[in-house]
This record gives C-alpha cells, sequence and structure tokens, in this order.
C-alpha cells in the first residue's frame, strides 16, 4: 500500500510525507492512503507519554526496512496528524 513512499526512500536516500495516526487500535497497520496523499495508520498504543509515538516509529522502521533513529517526526509529536521523514 505504501510501496511508492518505499521505493522513492530508496531512490532519493530520503522522504517525507504525512501520518493520520489512530491510537488505541487491536493492531498497527497501514489502513489506506487518502486523498490528499497521506497515510492512515492505525497504532496498537495508548497516546500517552509518547507510547504511540514510539509504537509508530517501529513499525515504520520495519516497513521501510531502516534502523528507528533514521525516523523523526518532524512536526506533530503531540497531534494525531504527523510529519515524518526517512532517511537512508
Amino acid at each position: 500500500m505504501i510501496d511508492s513512499l518505499v521505493a522513492e526512500l530508496r531512490q532519493k536516500g530520503t522522504v517525507t510525507f504525512t501520518v493520520r495516526a489512530r491510537p488505541g487500535s487491536s493492531k498497527t497497520e497501514v489502513k489506506e492512503i487518502l486523498d490528499d496523499g497521506s497515510v492512515k495508520i492505525a497504532v496498537a498504543a495508548a497516546p500517552e507519554k509518547g507510547k504511540a509515538n514510539r509504537e509508530l516509529v517501529i513499525f515504520l522502521a520495519d516497513v521501510f526496512d531502516v534502523p528507528k533513529a533514521n525516523i523523526e517526526i518532524v512536526a506533530g509529536e503531540t497531534s494525531g496528524v504527523k510529519l515524518v521523514r526517512i532517511v537512508v
């Protein structure tokens, strides 16, 4: 579902995109790519004390096959809408 973002990361070495996080879900997974290009992700962690952000970073590191340190939440740490940058 986010193959185009993975391909962009491999080609350019960096990718930045908007995530619409839905914490408190039963499973962390990509739900859909919205019309505005943002990625809706269900997160299996509560939105408290950074737990959902940590779970999101772990999930994205696995999906994009990069270390967690290569993922940055650029904006929206306390919001459901986040700007995420991933580098190789």
